[in-house]
């Protein structure tokens, strides 16, 4: 499949910027609820750490129609499914606002998912089809920083609204904010078809859609511990057999949803399952830092976001000299001695107690943001360096699911790792004690210190035409 470059003089920085805001509204509702949880646990009667399924089936809603976006885009044209995902997004952020239960909420959550799997991968494709592999590293670096910054405003902006407003506002705010992307939709994205139909791959889409959901609700089913290990063990199963045949499929497809071919170029592959290991990991820091802070430490949900605005400095310094530091050392290097530190600052996070002085937790967290900001940035820039233009679409497709779904999971792992934790003491699930967030967090650093592993198998020269740096 082929969708067009827009022309020139549409294709500049309006339209990257607007791909990026929509981003940045689409990431932030998947993870502007953990602070409110509490709160919304109580109006819904359930555990707050059961709340985690809002940010897990959103996410997972987004992953599973994210490859179905290229083929809509082709079919349809550009700007109509770019506006109309956009008023999809807006019309279920009113439904999430309004919901009276859980379940009705997960409901508008998979659907306001559903909205926002269109949004950005056909916005992110046209980008880097009209970027140059030199001028790479500052359109992803355009791109990247919603998923950067979102996690982080996330819990402050949620605490703000739940301490001195409602929960609600947190969706209703998404109304105004969704008209004015569709008004900008219309008048900078072209309307242009592409050049060919091919069918959609509709087995392909159950499977893969089968697969993601199983996997899961088996791991969710797994961390809540409702009716002991036959059902997610059964899900879970379910997911991979439903994703090994996925994968046959699409392999022997003749226009398969999910292109694979990119997973053949070392740089993709490695940075792909890197940077999977570290999304999992470092997402479940702004899931389980709030609950951390409002059900242990006792502060407000205020308060409590607000400290995690000291990780969105630190990815803010981390930024201005995140070219520089790449072209002087290269990717290897980088992404190994910084992932460790990015593992080291995150394991740090266990040390955390009701005694620990606030500026010291705000170090740590500050320390903590600079580094997954350049590790982030780093594996997402290096992912698409030897990608052929050919094979760009599907590379795209495939990483942008990924990484939605990652992000995603972060919130299940960490409900998962406080729950394991609380059954292997004996407590009641959905109370974890202090001792519980430190082994998640212990837990976490060591999938982020996997990532750190896959690295070491980057060449020396990985990603030279796209960092600038010159081996000795």
């Amino acid at each position: 499949m082929s969708i067009p470059t827009p022309p020139p003089a549409r294709s500049a920085g309006p339209i990257a910027w607007l791909v990026a805001g929509t981003a940045f509204m689409e990431m932030l509702d998947g993870t502007v609820i953990v602070t409110a949880m509490p709160q919304m646990a109580h109006v819904f009667k359930v555990s707050a750490v059961a709340m985690n399924i809002g940010v897990t089936a959103y996410l997972l809603a987004l992953g599973v129609f994210m490859p179905v976006t290229g083929w809509a885009a082709e079919r349809f044209g550009v700007r109509r499914v770019f506006a109309g995902a956009v008023l999809l997004f807006t019309f279920a952020s009113g439904l999430c606002g309004i919901s009276g239960s859980l379940w009705a909420f997960t409901a508008a959550r998979v659907l306001q998912g559903i909205g926002g799997a269109a949004m950005v991968p056909v916005g992110r494709l046209a980008v880097l089809r009209s970027t140059a592999k030199q001028d790479l590293l500052q359109a992803i670096a355009t791109i990247v920083w919603p998923g950067l910054v979102a996690p982080v405003l996330g819990p402050p902006v949620g605490g703000f609204l739940v301490t001195y407003a409602s929960w609600r506002w947190i969706f209703f705010l998404n109304l105004p904010l969704g008209l004015a992307a569709f008004l900008l939709a219309l008048r900078l994205f072209p309307s242009i078809k592409g050049e060919q139909r091919k069918p959609l791959d509709l087995k392909g889409f159950l499977l893969v859609g089968g697969a993601l959901t199983a996997l899961v609700f088996g791991f969710n089913a797994l961390g809540q511990a409702r009716s002991g290990p036959l059902e997610p063990a059964a899900l879970l199963a379910a997911g991979a057999g439903l994703g090994g045949l996925a994968a046959w499929h699409c392999k022997r497809h003749a226009f398969p949803l999910l292109d694979f071919a990119a997973l053949r170029l070392p740089t993709y592959a490695i940075t792909m399952w890197s940077g999977a290991l570290f999304r999992v990991a470092l997402s479940s820091a702004p899931f389980l830092l709030p609950l951390l802070f409002q059900t242990i430490f006792g502060l407000n949900a205020f308060i409590s976001g607000a400290l995690l605005l000291s990780l969105f400095a630190g990815n803010l310094l981390m930024k201005t000299i995140t070219t520089r530091v790449l072209r002087r050392f290269g990717f290897r290097q980088v992404l190994v001695f910084n992932g460790m530190l990015a593992v080291a600052s995150l394991r740090a996070c266990a040390f955390f107690t009701p005694h620990t002085p606030a500026r010291l937790i705000i170090a740590v967290l500050f320390i903590s943001g600079a580094f997954r900001s350049m590790q982030f940035t780093g594996l997402s820039s290096l992912q698409f360096a030897d990608v052929p233009a050919e094979q760009m679409n599907g590379a795209s497709t495939l990483s942008s699911m990924m990484s939605q779904l990652t992000m995603g999971m972060g919130a299940a792992f960490g409900a998962l790792a406080l729950n394991a934790s609380t059954l292997l003491r004996g407590g009641l699930v959905g109370r974890p004690n202090l001792g519980d967030f430190d082994n998640a967090f212990h837990l976490a650093a060591a999938i982020a210190f996997l990532g750190v592993l896959g690295c070491l198998r980057l060449g020396k020269t990985a990603g030279q035409l796209v960092s600038g740096h010159k081996t000795p």
